[in-house]
């Protein structure tokens, strides 16, 4: 039977009908890409309730499902303080794990008996509770997510399980570059500021009580800095009568914590080694202070780093993967919050050629700051940016995550629709003017994660380096 079956796969490879392929004849030129189409704004129902919460509706036909978001500015990482690192992290995790009425599987029982999930999620401006249900169980399942996120118990075994799983957590993430690497330019690039204070430490974890946790909840969660987005099968009407239920006799006597203050703009440049012995690679991360959210140059900033370091087509990718082979991948560009923001390029590559991969991206730096921006690459990075967007917020889901994201740093509901648009008229000087202005070598801070042995003296040629094991 094999030898049968060889002689029929040797036959059909060598037949006229294996060669009939060569016959077809494709088209001269490919078609010319339509038109891009973009996201138009959603009619958002919005309302505030008395207790000062921001109610949207968005209603959508289709699956019979609503999906909710609830985003609590001021209650995430920017709101822990110097002491408590990433406790932010902590609370929200613990927010289904029990309330006053039910424990942590009667919670997740309830949420699968509504076909969705309930949860919560902290970020640095704030902290995202979600939840999801068939649309016949929107009522109970609102009421739910109110009950996780006004009313969690933060029971001692869930508190200490949570605090035992962060501390192993934290000792797997110590052991990596890339952690090192991130907390150490987050330090470097907004000194003090929370915005450079988000990793936990084992002190923070340990400190962590559920008094703490019941007192930090009591001034974070408040209704006069919550968005409610409602998405889904569902009319306004019903929408805001379910919401009014659930949220509005919700109340808080907490004092409210400090607004945070604006991140840095600038910083001086520092050179950092953090030790690791008999590495046969290094971790390089390079940045400076950025640009917050609502700045005038935030479409063409996301451009422009789309360019320089945001896809797998990007310059730093191109450059440091496909034609140099220095790294599995190499990436750049803006980060932006609230108040704030930063400006960061990193690759893990081979201990010789780290130096060189510096080099590189300092090149590509100077260059994306100093020519125009060819019109083939202006237009695929712009269809590229355009349609990874586009493609992103099909989902209603996505649609209420990216209203509540927008809102937590202080972008209008109107931008969903506006950015598509806003990126096509981004012109090749406004990119070079972002380069120019942000990525300026001479402003970066350099980390780098690796065996001083093997590196050090290909870092010389940028500056003077603290070694360190912290």
């Amino acid at each position: 039977m094999k030898n049968l079956m060889l002689t029929l796969t040797i036959s059909l490879l060598f037949s006229p009908l294996a060669y009939a392929v060569d016959t077809v004849q494709l088209p001269a030129a490919m078609p010319a890409y339509g038109k891009d189409k973009p996201i138009p704004t959603p009619h958002i129902v919005k309302k505030t309730l008395a207790n000062g919460l921001q109610v949207w509706v968005v209603p959508r036909t289709g699956l019979p499902r609503v999906d909710f978001v609830l985003a609590v500015r001021g209650a995430g990482y920017a709101a822990d303080d110097a002491r408590n690192p990433g406790f932010a992290n902590l609370m929200a995790g613990l927010l289904n794990e029990g309330t006053a009425r039910r424990d942590s599987r009667a919670i997740a029982e309830a949420a699968q008996g509504m076909g969705g999930s309930v949860g919560g999620s902290a970020a640095l401006d704030g902290i995202v509770v979600s939840a999801n249900a068939v649309a016949s169980q929107a009522g109970p399942m609102l009421e739910l997510l109110s009950e996780v996120a006004r009313a969690p118990a933060f029971p001692a075994k869930e508190v200490a399980l949570a605090k035992a799983n962060a501390l192993q957590s934290l000792k797997v993430q110590e052991a990596t570059p890339r952690f090192r690497a991130e907390r150490a330019l987050g330090k470097a690039i907004y000194g003090i500021h929370p915005y450079g204070q988000t990793e936990p430490t084992v002190e923070a974890i340990d400190s962590a009580t559920e008094a703490m946790l019941k007192a930090e909840h009591a001034k974070r969660f408040r209704p006069d800095r919550s968005l409610l987005v409602i998405t889904g099968r569902i009319n306004e009407l019903d929408a805001m009568k379910l919401a009014q239920k659930a949220f509005g006799d919700w109340k808080t006597e907490a004092v409210a914590p400090a607004e945070t203050a604006q991140a840095p703009t600038a910083a001086k440049p520092v050179r950092v080694l953090l030790e690791r012995a008999g590495s046969v690679q290094s971790t390089i991360r390079i940045g400076s202070p950025g640009i917050a959210a609502g700045a005038d140059d935030l479409v063409p900033m996301r451009l422009a780093s789309t360019i320089l370091g945001g896809g797998f087509s990007s310059r730093v990718n191109l450059n440091l993967r496909e034609e140099k082979g220095y790294t599995y991948g190499a990436s750049a560009g803006a980060r932006v919050y609230r108040n704030g923001g930063a400006i960061v390029g990193g690759a893990d590559v081979r201990n010789a050629v780290s130096g060189a991969a510096l080099t590189e991206f300092f090149s590509e730096y100077r260059r994306i700051g100093a020519e125009l921006v060819p019109p083939a690459e202006m237009e695929m990075n712009k269809r590229y940016v355009a349609g990874t967007y586009l493609v992103t917020n099909q989902l209603q889901r996505a649609v209420a995550n990216t209203l509540a994201s927008n809102w937590l740093i202080g972008l209008p509901p109107e931008f969903l629709g506006q950015y598509v648009p806003l990126i096509q008229k981004v012109t090749p000087e406004q990119v070079r003017s972002i380069g120019k202005k942000y990525f300026a070598p001479e402003n970066q801070s350099i980390v780098v994660v690796g065996d001083k042995a093997a590196v050090g003296e290909q870092l010389k040629a940028f500056g003077e380096f603290v070694v360190t094991d912290k």
